[in-house]
């Protein structure tokens, strides 16, 4: 497995590849979740790449980013094991030398969900997915469901770029008990963690009553939120329904300027999301509805493909 550490090397090991490159963009911490976008990579192409790269430009004043989780060397055994050709593993000072001024921004979908909590978080991701896709030219990148605005967002630039590549987007990989596996549940205490089962339940809860042909948006949404309130130690952030292909909003908990619309008079695929704090920590989870689509053919023909 070679070990990449700054573009230079990285784009002269791309030189030396022909075939099918399968992307995987990671922060490190990896766990089953990145492994499963590992093994779908390595099955669908003849190179696979994985990056490890706790990017600072992500993180907003205040948030984990000195704190984020790091287990290099753990992570380097994991890729290993599954088969990866290469890890790129630059620095800050790599990806954003001195005098750096360039970002990209996706507009209208990182105003909501996610990017109404953290406003300069999609900047980052945007601007270094792209330099990712310029250093790899993937054929394929693979990316989780459970961050699903991100997936949206990145979508939306890779249209709207001309980016020739394709997204593959990989259900969210659950613990035993439904939990959503995340770099940031090592955060959680013994009874913080109990507790964060309200998410997967809550999310079932909803996912329930929508196969039963319930529609009405309040009854959806406080149907996961009964779930959350159930716990002591957990404080939803937001609960929202949005059209899944465009993140255009239907209903948030609670109301806020950017969460209120009409429901698709069709049955029109949602996303379901949801984010919950448990001490200091913000844990994420989501669903499609209805609940068949949570596949990887149904979210990648459907989430942020319109």
């Amino acid at each position: 497995m070679h070990l990449l550490h700054t573009p230079e090397e990285f784009i002269a090991y791309r030189k030396s590849l022909s075939g099918t490159i399968g992307l995987v963009p990671t922060m490190g911490a990896l766990h089953a979740g990145h492994l499963s976008l590992v093994n779908h990579a390595r099955t669908d192409n003849t190179h696979v790449i994985t990056t490890i790269f706790v990017n600072p430009t992500q993180f907003g004043q205040g948030e984990d980013f000195t704190a984020y989780p790091r287990t290099l060397d753990a992570d380097l055994q994991q890729l290993s094991d599954a088969g990866v050709d290469a890890v790129f593993l630059p620095t800050p000072d790599n990806m954003y030398p001195q005098g750096y001024q360039t970002y990209i921004t996706v507009e209208d979908i990182t105003r909501g969900l996610e990017g109404a909590m953290r406003p300069t978080h999609f900047r980052g991701v945007t601007t270094i997915v792209a330099k990712l896709f310029n250093l790899a030219q993937p054929t394929i990148a693979y990316f989780g469901q459970k961050d699903a605005q991100q997936v949206c967002v990145i979508r939306r630039m890779v249209r709207d770029l001309h980016i020739p590549l394709n997204i593959a987007v990989i259900p969210t990989a659950r613990e035993a008990d439904g939990l959503a596996m995340s770099s940031r549940n090592v955060y959680l205490s013994a009874e913080q963690r109990a507790g964060a089962v309200c998410l997967s339940r809550g999310i079932m809860q909803a996912s329930s009553l929508y196969d039963a042909g319930e529609r009405n948006p309040s009854a959806l949404l406080n149907a996961v939120l009964d779930e959350i309130q159930k716990e002591s130690l957990a404080s939803a952030d937001y609960i929202s329904l949005n059209h899944a292909r465009t993140l255009a909003p239907i209903a948030v908990i609670p109301s806020a300027d950017w969460g209120m619309g009409e429901m698709p008079t069709a049955d029109e695929p949602l996303l379901l999301s949801l984010t919950v704090r448990f001490g200091k920590t913000r844990l994420l989870d989501n669903a499609i509805l209805p609940h068949h689509l949570n596949t990887r053919e149904g979210l990648t023909n459907v989430l942020g493909a319109g």
